[in-house]
């Protein structure tokens, strides 16, 4: 496995894999690995002949209050996780690589409408972070294809978006959300929650499974019957809920009804700990 440190370096490595014509799949993450993430490197690597991985904690999409100081960063241990899983590359650049002049006077990319809500309107600015760092990494790797979890379904969506706006040349593909045995969304910040919290952090999963069977059913004509109970139940057991919505797949609009494929977005605090999750629902 290839470490390289520099966009320079990376590009002379890939120039002569690309002699061969091959495909080259890319695997954007934070580092501090957990199994989703090795199970996006194993879909890139049924996707490509070479698999690379970038390990980047992006000043640009944390806010002022936000953990990007305490953010987990453990190389070492990545490094080995993704040699163990056969990625071929590894992408470590640091701040003034990809920001030179710095991230707070850096162009920034706003994909509007898909951006602005859910976590778009909780984290202002955070999206506009996660894009212009994706669209400059797309730059220096060149990648045939790219893939990002549906745990970040919304992140997932305005990639998409910004991919078709800006004509990237980049498939990008969904990995299925990873889940430990208790239904939890496999995230690094799982990490901060406390041995109480951890044993409550599942309730969400069921939550969300629970309203989409609900919304599924004819009888419901209005979501909020649903969700507004839902949301009740959550913060009686202890979250703070940020929000709890039925939002369409095409473009975040919120509905009432499962009328087209949709999926209900959640974001909830335990104690400091943001999760995020969602269920989709296909229309009938």
């Amino acid at each position: 496995m290839i470490v390289a440190s520099t966009p320079s370096a990376l590009k002379e490595h890939l120039a002569a894999l690309r002699t061969r014509s091959v495909a080259v799949s890319f695997v954007p993450t934070m580092g501090n690995l957990h199994a989703g993430h090795l199970a996006l490197m194993q879909q890139a690597r049924q996707s490509a002949e070479v698999v690379v991985a970038s390990i980047f904690v992006n000043p640009m999409q944390f806010a002022e209050n936000e953990d990007l100081a305490t953010y987990p960063r453990t190389m070492d241990a990545d490094l080995a996780a993704l040699r163990e899983a056969g990625v071929d590359m590894v992408f470590t650049p640091n701040v003034e690589d990809i920001y030179p002049g710095g991230s707070a006077l850096h162009t920034a990319i706003h994909v509007p409408v898909l951006g602005d809500s859910l976590c778009g309107r909780d984290r202002p600015g955070h999206f506009d972070g996660v894009c212009t760092v994706v669209c400059k990494l797309f730059q220096i790797v060149e990648p045939d294809i790219a893939v990002f979890g549906e745990k970040d379904l919304q992140q997932l969506l305005i990639i998409k978006q910004m991919v078709r706006d800006l004509g990237l040349p980049v498939e990008v593909q969904h990995g299925p959300t990873q889940r430990a045995e208790d239904g939890l969304a496999l995230s690094s910040r799982n990490q901060y929650l406390s041995d109480a919290e951890r044993a409550l952090a599942p309730l969400l999963w069921q939550t969300l499974q629970d309203c989409a069977q609900a919304l599924k059913t004819p009888a419901i004509s209005e979501a909020e019957r649903v969700l507004t109970p839902a949301r009740d139940a959550l913060q009686r057991a202890g979250f703070a809920v940020d929000y709890l919505e039925l939002r369409t797949l095409s473009a975040l609009d919120l509905i009432h009804q499962v009328t087209e494929d949709c999926a209900v977005f959640v974001a909830a605090r335990l104690g400091r700990t943001r999760l995020i999750d969602n269920i989709q629902i296909l229309a009938p």
